[in-house]
């Protein structure tokens, strides 16, 4: 058969079916692969039921030959081996030139080490982020692709036709950088998506516990909150799911497990800020709290003997209503920073020339954590490209004032309640520390010095220049090598 199509797409679970058909509305001929071919036949008959634009193939060497060159293969499978036995099963079939994307969510190394293998062969590879679920697949996504700088010309039209567009009708993907640039950002995309789920969590369990509202109470309020500063995704469905109900009569909310599930990407985030020696502290402990739902029978039994006090709320309810939508706004806000502050860092160490405004407008439609605010952000990185945090951008400082005494109050009720707000309280710790001229990190050196000889740096002499007490009168006079993990 004469090579007609555009790219293939190997892949055909949810996210594969509906990447493909928006591609072919847009105009594209798509080859439509699947390990377990069955599963071709299944779409073309029912999903992609008279799509002209849709073609099937049944074994890699029908898919080579159905495409035009240089070819451009898709892959939408589980990370990690899924992701390196295919290409290996690919690779005798394709020619300089070729280009293979990973669409799913493979752990940025995994990019990098990709990206260097099959450019000593003489092909292109592109790692791309795709947020936006099933719906954003079909609609619009978010796209975030990064890897074989060559290959972003070959892609740019298809991926820019299907992604999601900002409200002026920008599209929500542009390149990110070298090599793992584009899986790295949606790392981050998804470690700030953990962040916003939990305060928004912990939002609801204060007006649920806190103020003994109802679910229609509920989400009366969370659709007041999408109509100004939180006016996001994340709040939307909230509102949306306190009011759905069973077939009986009951809120399906109330009768979900409290134990939530991850998939890595969360973790994955925590731990590269650990490597980079950036504070990201409420991604973290969004990880930690997943991880404490978890542990659902133990909290059962600890419920029984463990004792704290219950919440009592006896002042004026719209205005503490109020004080937990600037938390929210407020702790955002950090999250965010952070977020950015890793963003930041990581393109210093692995060498990547970010676009930080850009990659807020990629993130404002299509991807799960779409929002007004992230056009805020635009606007910082518009105002001085080189801002160090988002914290210190006029518009960020102006609201983060406006909300301190409401996120203080919050924080204040919820320790005094006994009600859990680990990222809350985390944000406010971070900004309290982070606005801290002088932290008693001297006596912790002190510390390390006196029982490691780990020696200390001080403020009479010039930075980098490290120092070694005798503390004890005993001790000797070596010191340990000066190092910083």
């Amino acid at each position: 058969m004469e090579p007609t199509a555009d790219i293939a797409l190997f892949g055909l679970a949810v996210m594969g079916q509906n990447l493909i058909l928006n591609m072919a509305d847009h105009g594209y001929k798509v080859v439509a692969f699947n390990r377990t071919v069955s599963k071709v036949d299944e779409f073309l008959n029912e999903a992609a039921k008279g799509h002209a634009n849709v073609i099937g193939a049944h074994s890699i060497e029908e898919m080579i030959g159905l495409l035009k060159k240089p070819r451009k293969i898709m892959l939408m499978v589980k990370a990690g081996k899924a992701v390196d036995d295919f290409i290996e099963s690919l690779l005798p079939h394709l020619e300089a030139g070729d280009l293979l994307i990973d669409g799913g969510n493979s752990y940025f190394p995994d990019t990098i080490r990709r990206t260097k293998y099959l450019e000593s062969k003489g092909l292109q590879y592109v790692g791309t982020g795709v947020s936006g679920g099933e719906e954003g697949a079909r609609n619009g996504p978010s796209m975030m692709p990064g890897g074989s700088p060559k290959a972003w010309p070959l892609v740019k039209d298809i991926f820019q036709a299907i992604a999601a567009r900002t409200p002026d009708g920008t599209p929500c993907c542009d390149w990110m950088g070298e090599d793992g640039a584009g899986h790295y950002v949606k790392m981050v995309h998804n470690g700030i998506e953990y962040g916003d789920m939990q305060l928004i969590c912990e939002a609801y369990q204060l007006l649920k516990e806190g103020l003994g509202m109802s679910n229609d109470e509920m989400q009366q309020v969370f659709a007041e909150w999408n109509k100004g500063e939180l006016d996001s995704y994340l709040i939307q469905i909230t509102s949306e799911i306190l009011g759905h109900k069973e077939d009986d009569g009951r809120y399906t909310v109330d009768l979900i497990l409290d134990t939530a599930g991850q998939k890595g990407t969360g973790k994955w985030t925590s731990v590269n800020s650990l490597d980079l020696g950036m504070p990201v502290t409420l991604i973290g402990e969004a990880v930690y709290a997943r991880c404490l739902s978890a542990m659902k029978d133990a909290r059962v039994e600890a419920a029984k003997i463990l004792q704290g006090p219950k919440f009592k709320f006896d002042g004026d309810r719209k205005a503490f209503i109020e004080d937990i939508r600037q938390a929210l706004l407020a702790s955002k806000i950090v999250s965010y920073a952070q977020g950015f502050m890793l963003l930041r860092e990581a393109a210093r160490e692995y060498h990547w020339n970010l676009n930080y405004g850009g990659i807020a407008m990629v993130w404002r439609a299509g991807c799960i954590i779409r929002s007004v605010f992230l056009g805020k952000i635009k606007e910082a990185f518009d105002r001085n490209a080189s801002l160090g945090n988002l914290l210190l951008d006029s518009y960020f400082q102006a609201v983060i004032d406006r909300c301190q005494s409401s996120w203080r109050r919050v924080l204040s009720k919820s320790v005094e309640s006994g009600v859990p707000t680990p990222a809350f309280a985390t944000a406010l710790t971070f900004y309290d520390g982070y606005r801290s001229g002088r932290l008693p990190a001297n006596l912790l050196q002190a510390q390390r010095d006196y029982f490691g000889a780990h020696t200390y740096e001080r403020i009479d002499q010039p930075r980098g220049k490290f120092f070694h007490t005798n503390w004890t009168g005993h001790g000797g006079t070596v010191s340990a090598g000066a190092y910083t993990v």
